[in-house]
């Protein structure tokens, strides 16, 4: 494995420039973008907001309202790279471009440092100590076969993780797991703080760690990810190991998956996927008809790369159309369960079992149902479906003690709902921005003046 000696400025600069040199700005990507209809771009001069973006990444000049609102508005679909005549990854180019303004302006200071503490409360509420440590304590270096890397937001679904690992186990492979705040890939610096050289230090630190339990492969979970080292920072670094997402591994043991496979699961399901990377659907979905008596209706694409900040929920209306369209289909099948991806869409969709008649489950939980055994309990929907907040704080205490988190109840009450719908992606949740005692992490009332969203999200 190589070290990254490169600095983040240079190569990044470079990769610009070569982005720019290509783009002619015939504007190919707003048209086909569906982003731009829900928009401060709906109706503007295409080549016009191209044009801002491009002059944003030339000059630095802040862009005018219809591009600034194309840029952050993307969601990660990818309708746009094979629609460019010049071979250009328009995706990319905003990705940079999001790093060029974000370094003008962020819109979430000290994002990384509410992230991560929020997502530490999180597992916390949801986890024996040994499982918290599995997953939050990085692992001492050794030789491993195969890296399990979960990112950082994906704990906050810590059994979408146990049920993967159940596959793992089942399959034999010899892997260690990483990810978490200590091994995030940088795009939190780089794209949102715009913080480009500790966004490259950042990427370096988790490089390393990989390399150091000399890896065939990593077996990547989280698409914010697999977009960021795989497309955004392609070229960045030179690798000994081969990065691919876990689903990728799973489909190659196929044949063995279906040997493991001994339990029927009879019922009707709908999969949830994304247009942004669709290899990754087509996978979920043919593990999914590879497990007996199982039936997959439909797997409804999403013009988004994942559920959450970075993706769909970066242009509601839109969000709002397709998760109603999806939720349409599920009833227009009479399905038993809408299956969902990645952990962030789990996140946006397990509230739905309070006022819809069908089940959401991950795809690794029917997974490891295919193999006999019992799914790792889903601890954040148990919350959610409780919907009163007193009743998660008090239900929540005891697993928060059990691992070392001392957290006053009125203050959970409070900001819990902010904290479980990840508003520090809105810039929200300043209750986790000011310093804290890291063994205890004991939030006081002084700490925190937003307003709570007055409901589970």
């Amino acid at each position: 494995m190589g070290v990254m000696t490169a600095d983040a400025d240079v190569y990044l600069g470079s990769e610009t420039q070569d982005l720019l040199s290509a783009c002619t700005g015939c504007a190919r990507c707003v048209e086909v973008c569906p982003v731009v209809p829900h928009g401060a771009a709906s109706g503007a001069e295409p080549r016009q907001v191209i044009g801002g973006v491009l002059k944003l990444l030339r000059t630095g000049v802040a862009p005018q309202a219809a591009s600034a609102d194309w840029l952050h508005g993307c969601n990660g679909c990818g309708d746009c790279i094979p629609a460019c005549p010049e071979e250009v990854n328009p995706r990319r180019l905003l990705m940079l471009a999001s790093m060029h303004d974000a370094a003008r302006e962020s819109r979430t200071p000290q994002l990384f440092r509410r992230m991560a503490r929020s997502i530490k409360l999180m597992i916390a509420m949801q986890l024996l100590p040994p499982d918290y440590a599995r997953l939050f304590v990085p692992a001492r270096p050794r030789k491993a076969q195969m890296v399990f890397y979960t990112g950082c937001n994906a704990l906050r679904t810590p059994n979408l993780m146990f049920n993967t690992m159940a596959v793992l186990d089942a399959l034999e492979v010899d892997y260690e797991v990483a990810g978490g705040p200590s091994s995030c890939c940088g795009v939190i610096a780089s794209k949102w703080q715009g913080e480009v050289q500790v966004g490259g230090r950042v990427t370096a630190h988790t490089l390393k760690r990989f390399a150091a339990f000399e890896p065939e492969k990593i077996l990547n979970w989280c698409p914010t990810c697999e977009v960021h080292l795989n497309e955004t920072l392609q070229g960045f670094v030179p690798r000994e190991y081969e990065f691919d997402h876990v689903t990728d591994y799973f489909v190659s043991r196929a044949d063995r998956l279906k040997e493991l496979f001994v339990h029927r699961i009879p019922r009707r399901v709908v999969l949830h996927a994304h247009q942004g990377m669709p290899e990754i659907g087509r996978n979920v979905e043919s593990l999914l008809r590879s497990i007996p008596g199982l039936e997959v209706v439909e797997m409804v694409l999403e013009s988004s790369y994942t559920c959450g900040g970075s993706g769909c929920s970066k242009t509601p209306a839109l969000q709002a159309r397709e998760h109603q369209h999806l939720v349409d289909r599920v009833r227009f099948h009479q399905a038993d369960a809408l299956v969902t991806l990645y952990h962030g869409c789990h996140m946006a969709f397990i509230g739905l079992e309070r006022t819809e008649e069908f089940e959401v489950l991950n795809f690794t939980e029917l997974l490891a149902q295919a193999l006999g055994q019992a799914p790792h309990p889903d601890r954040l929907k148990e919350l959610r479906h409780l919907a009163d907040w007193k009743a998660i704080v008090e239900a929540s205490q005891p697993l928060l003690q059990k691992n070392g988190l001392s957290i006053d109840s009125e203050w959970l009450e409070r900001h819990g709902a902010e904290i479980f719908a990840v508003a520090e992606f809105k810039g929200g949740l300043d209750c986790l921005a000011s310093d804290a005692p890291r063994s205890t992490f004991t939030p006081s009332t002084h700490m925190c003046h937003s307003p709570t969203t007055g409901g589970l999200s």
